[in-house]
């Protein structure tokens, strides 16, 4: 397993909190309703690391929350009515999102089949373009299945990562071969009782926190989170356990987050200097892949908030998707949201064409094989913009990112790129038997010791 972000002073690297979505972002202030008590104080639990270095998150010591079946929230308030952004059908000028990105060929090689992709958002819409692959999940806000969208975020992130193909517009999803979860957890539409008994945003830290363990026992193999919100270390490390030790839950079961970096100016996010003093979240954890937003020259977004914990980043700027209630939506929408499903749906072709990585793996593939800037790593591109086509095709099988530390061995070569080592001289004759019985005895230990690889969370 490699560390994939720059290295930080303490053993772990956790924590987070909540939500912001596209180019409309919002957060909601969690409730606690989950009952599980922070690690540690909001002083105590942040270790700050020595010069202009980021604050580093704490050690999580609670347990991942059960992924309960979604029931009505309390005190939902719904709209009067819904109103998702409107449907178009002329197509803009230039080249869009899946032309710069070469999905026609990155399709040839794999299309996400057989992957399941479960949606955290304001649920997905049916439409003639995700099929009977799109199925419900649950919906934290009604108790319903999570497939209706009173605000046509979800459904746009669901189109960027599985709509197939028309030839009456520019959209494509970038795994077309996917299944969908829909799991309906946020609302800006919607309110509910804050602490203090006002109205807020429906969506806190725990249903996030449940949804994700959701999606993991619902099976899903990639989870898209177009989420984030920005607050200080402190508040976050205090109000973070539940969301981080989900997150751990997943990377223990295998499964690949993608979450947005976040959108300066909204969700709480800072814009300029007053930012040095937040974290991005869920994106400081690096239990998951943080995305950040390019414009059509792969230069970072202006929006895009930046950060050490970024990883990556995809196209942010001027993209339509699926509407709700069919077609596609007339304006294009900005925001790391719709850069986010760009990743997400790339791991679930990596995870079709390599079956064999585990999800550490997957990860390092698409790091490694981003362009990456033109000085090397940095905090707005991460490694750089993502690459389908060369992670699709790089040899060998299993790659680390530059700068990355590799801690295990890997468990996929291609034939024939494993170096052959020397054969040592033949030992003296009196040492054979000697020899041979130490080399029993090391075989045998190691056949004790050998764990599966993938089964636990990353090193941070």
């Amino acid at each position: 397993m490699t560390a994939r972000r720059p290295a930080r002073t303490t053993a772990h690297a956790v924590l987070g909190v909540l939500v912001a979505l596209g180019a409309c972002v919002y957060a909601g202030a969690p409730t606690g309703g989950a009952g599980i008590a922070p690690a540690a104080g909001p002083r105590s639990a942040v270790a700050t690391a020595s010069g202009s270095d980021p604050p580093v998150p704490p050690p999580v010591r609670v347990a991942a929350p059960a992924g309960r079946a979604p029931g009505p929230a309390a005190g939902l308030r719904a709209p009067a009515r819904c109103d998702p952004p409107p449907r178009g059908a002329e197509v803009p000028a230039g080249p869009s999102p899946a032309d710069r990105l070469q999905l026609a060929a990155a399709h040839r090689i794999a299309t996400g089949a057989g992957q399941l992709i479960a949606v955290i958002d304001t649920g997905v819409a049916p439409h003639p373009r995700l099929g009977s692959r799109l199925r419900g999940g649950g919906d934290y806000l009604t108790g319903g299945s999570g497939l209706d969208d009173c605000d046509g975020h979800g459904t746009a992130v669901a189109g960027l990562l599985a709509a197939s193909r028309s030839a009456d517009d520019e959209v494509v999803g970038i795994a077309p071969g996917a299944d969908l979860l829909a799991i309906r957890q946020s609302s800006p539409s919607y309110t509910v009782p804050g602490p203090d008994g006002a109205p807020r945003p429906a969506g806190d830290l725990d249903t996030l926190a449940e949804a994700i363990v959701l999606a993991v026992r619902s099976g899903a193999d990639v989870v898209n989170v177009s989420e984030a919100v920005c607050l200080a270390p402190e508040r976050a490390a205090a109000q973070g356990a539940a969301l981080h030790a989900a997150l751990g839950y997943a990377a223990g079961a295998d499964v690949v987050v993608v979450a947005a970096a976040g959108n300066a100016g909204v969700g709480l996010c800072a814009e300029d200097e007053d930012a040095a003093g937040q974290v991005s979240l869920p994106g400081w954890y690096d239990e998951l892949v943080t995305v950040g937003a390019t414009g059509p020259d792969d230069a970072p977004a202006p929006f895009s908030v930046p950060g050490p914990w970024v990883d990556v980043a995809g196209p942010g700027t001027a993209i339509r998707s699926l509407a709700v209630g069919g077609g596609v939506t007339a304006d294009p929408v900005s925001g790391t949201s719709f850069s986010t499903p760009w990743v997400a749906g790339l791991a679930a072709l990596v995870r079709e064409r390599y079956p064999e990585l585990t999800a550490a793996q997957v990860v390092d593939r698409i790091l490694a094989t981003a362009r990456r800037p033109p000085g090397g790593r940095d905090d707005r591109l991460g490694h750089g913009a993502l690459d389908p086509v060369a992670a699709l095709t790089a040899e060998p099988a299993v790659l680390t990112p530059p700068g990355a530390v590799r801690t295990d061995p890997p468990t996929a070569r291609l034939a024939g790129t494993t170096p052959v080592a020397p054969q040592p001289p033949p030992p003296p004759v009196d040492l054979v038997a000697v020899a041979g019985l130490l080399a029993a005895a090391a075989c045998a230990a190691a056949t004790v010791r050998r764990r599966p690889t993938g089964a636990g969370p990353r090193a941070s």
